[in-house]
């Protein structure tokens, strides 16, 4: 199944789990010797292939190091680019701060005969 935006958290992770059963078992690993390669208890990873909430993210990445897919990470979440433009006004600097949503102006009100200017 492709993980798109419009399945539901707990499909993603249900969908995550099964990777990475199918990734341990490629390696021919018992979910107790993937956990000790990963340094994490057996339950955890007996919780990340089931989809269950309560793990770690840490855990997560243990497990994934120890299946050798950390290097596929930088796709999941790659770094931000700034713009050529947004470049040249940081002038070599790393940004910060995020400057928010400016409030809209509000309208002025339009002027009717009868009221006072």
């Amino acid at each position: 199944m492709k993980i798109e935006s419009t399945i539901t958290d707990e499909g993603i992770l249900r969908e995550l789990g099964e990777r990475l059963t199918g990734a341990r078992l490629e390696r021919n690993l018992t979910q107790a010797a993937l956990a000790a390669q990963a340094g994490v208890a057996k339950r955890t990873v007996e919780r990340l292939e089931s989809g269950e909430v309560a793990t770690q993210l840490s855990g997560f990445v243990r497990v994934c190091r120890a299946l050798g897919l950390v290097e596929r990470f930088d796709s999941l979440v790659p770094e931000a680019m700034p713009s050529p433009i947004a470049q040249l006004k940081l002038q070599g600097r790393k940004r910060k701060r995020a400057s928010g949503q400016k409030a809209a102006a509000a309208a002025p009100k339009k002027w009717t005969w009868g009221e006072p200017a």
